[in-house]
C-alpha cells in the first residue's frame, strides 16, 4: 500500500515538473514569435520585389491576400 502511494506521489510531481517545462518552452516560442513574423514579412517583401506573384506567395504562406496586401503596402511594395 504504501509503494503504491509513494508511486502514485512520484507520478503526480512528475506531471507537475512536465507542466513548468511545458510552460517554459511555451514562453521562449513565444518570446521568439515577433522576430520569426518579422523576418517572414521581410520575406515576403523580398519574394514580391523578386517578382512572385502574391497568388503564389498567398499558397506558400497560407495567408490570405488580404494579410499579403497588408505586409507588401507595410514594406513598400503598392499593388500596381
Amino acid at each position: 500500500m504504501r509503494d503504491d502511494l509513494a508511486a502514485a506521489v512520484h507520478a503526480f510531481h512528475e506531471a507537475q515538473d512536465a507542466i513548468s517545462d511545458a510552460e517554459s518552452a511555451l514562453a521562449a516560442a513565444k518570446g521568439s514569435l515577433p522576430e520569426a513574423r518579422q523576418r517572414l514579412h521581410q520575406a515576403i517583401v523580398a519574394a514580391a520585389s523578386a517578382g512572385m506573384r502574391q497568388r503564389e506567395i498567398v499558397e506558400v504562406t497560407g495567408y490570405n491576400r488580404e494579410s499579403v496586401r497588408r505586409i507588401l503596402r507595410a514594406g513598400g511594395i503598392e499593388p500596381e
